[in-house]
């Protein structure tokens, strides 16, 4: 078997941002997926990880891609555009176009890609209405510039409607927990033609309940507002947790 190298880039979906390990770092499903790899095709892969929480789709592309391809990596995962649907005026086309570079780029250098659709939050969001239609454009959108592509990986995840419901969401109710990003990854080993651990795909329990009313809006969507009027991110400072290869082996 050739070797596998794969990297990601994106944003907190992909950094893993939900799924906390109990040293504060964050795991996420792009790590989950890369053990599940190996595991599943017995070989021990490469694998990297720029994505960085707070990133807008353009910049992304601007500041993770090239970077990742200088890796040379065999595949390539790219999801964005979570962070500008929930800003005001959010261009769809705009927002699809940075799909279209990130799939002339790996053609280019000989890179399989992996597409991946954001679970969809919107059912208990504040503006959720805004957010599932926004997300719905833009998944149209990516999908009729890869539609003639058979050979770009497909994780599509805003469709899952059993990946919308509470039990697979962090307190925030922006980003999923572990068993949220379990289920992406089990979704990205099927579409590489692989069968991943029955389990990553429902959780075993459910997990208790964050803040509600005034207490969530205190505790999640203030700060999410002053970031917004401060012109600040999350991602502020922070650099790749994977810069460069990590190899991971089978178990």
């Amino acid at each position: 078997m050739a070797e596998v190298r794969f990297v990601a880039i994106g944003d907190s979906f992909t950094e893993g941002v939900g799924d906390e390990l109990p040293d504060g770092t964050v795991r996420g499903w792009a790590d989950i997926a890369a053990q599940g790899w190996a595991d599943a095709s017995g070989h021990s892969i490469r694998y990297a990880n720029l994505a960085i929480r707070g990133k807008l789709a353009w910049p992304i592309v601007e500041q993770q891609l090239e970077p990742a391809l200088a890796l040379r990596p065999t595949h390539l995962s790219f999801n964005g555009g979570g962070n500008d649907m929930l800003r005001p005026n959010a261009d769809i086309e705009h927002l699809a176009d940075a799909f279209t570079r990130v799939l002339r780029r790996c053609d280019e250098e000989g890179v399989q890609l992996i597409v991946l659709s954001g679970a969809n939050p919107s059912a208990r969001l504040p503006m959720g209405r805004m957010v599932q239609r926004r997300g719905d454009e833009l998944s149209d959108a990516v999908m009729r510039r890869i539609q003639d592509r058979p050979d770009v990986v497909r994780a599509l995840n805003w469709p899952d409607t059993e990946l919308s419901r509470p039990q697979y969401w962090s307190e925030d109710r922006l980003h999923m927990n572990a068993h949220g990003h379990h289920r992406v990854a089990a979704r990205v080993l099927h579409a590489l033609g692989y069968e991943p651990p029955s389990e990553w795909w429902a959780p075993a329990h459910h997990p208790v309940a964050g803040p509600s009313g005034y207490a969530y809006y205190r505790e999640f969507v203030a700060p999410w507002i002053r970031r917004r009027v401060t012109g600040t991110s999350s991602g502020d400072g922070r650099t790749a947790k994977y810069g460069g290869w990590v190899e991971r082996t089978p178990r």
